[in-house]
């Protein structure tokens, strides 16, 4: 049926625990996977979520960025790697993550995108927005919402 997923991460525990699943349904589908992760611009402001936490210079911020994106993305290929699944990473610097991947699933040609959703609710989701949600509008291939019950 699906032979091609995309994986996006953000690195967090979520994230992370749907690119496991996310793997695992391609392995029992006979497919492959491309992990994926959408990196900020670098700026001489770093922020931890919404909030700037300090300064530094673009070729510092720029490699913060590149380990921060290396180690998520070692999670999904750690995952496909034990599976015996083939995969492929793509990191791409973009302030439109949800933009960067759906057209990432088109330019590689994926046929499921299978997405970690936070559910946000209220203000909360009204102020970060949901990426998940944007690329559930916007998706022309089936998009698969992995969210994690308390």
């Amino acid at each position: 049926m699906f032979k091609h997923v995309l994986i996006p991460t953000d690195g967090s525990p979520l994230s992370r625990a749907a690119a496991e699943a996310g793997v695992e349904l391609a392995q029992a589908l006979g497919a492959r996977v491309t992990g994926f992760f959408a990196a900020p611009a670098p700026t001489p402001v770093i922020y931890q979520g919404a909030i700037p936490v300090g300064l530094t210079t673009l070729e510092k911020h720029r490699k913060i960025i590149k380990k921060a994106a290396d180690e998520y993305l070692a999670a999904v290929e750690k995952a496909a790697s034990e599976a015996g699944v083939k995969y492929e990473g793509v990191t791409v610097t973009s302030d439109f993550p949800a933009d960067a991947i759906l057209a990432t699933a088109k330019k590689r040609k994926c046929d499921l995108i299978f997405i970690a959703s936070h559910a946000r609710h209220g203000l909360s989701e009204f102020l970060l927005g949901s990426q998940t949600q944007k690329v559930l509008a916007q998706a022309p291939i089936p998009v698969l919402v992995y969210r994690k019950w308390k």
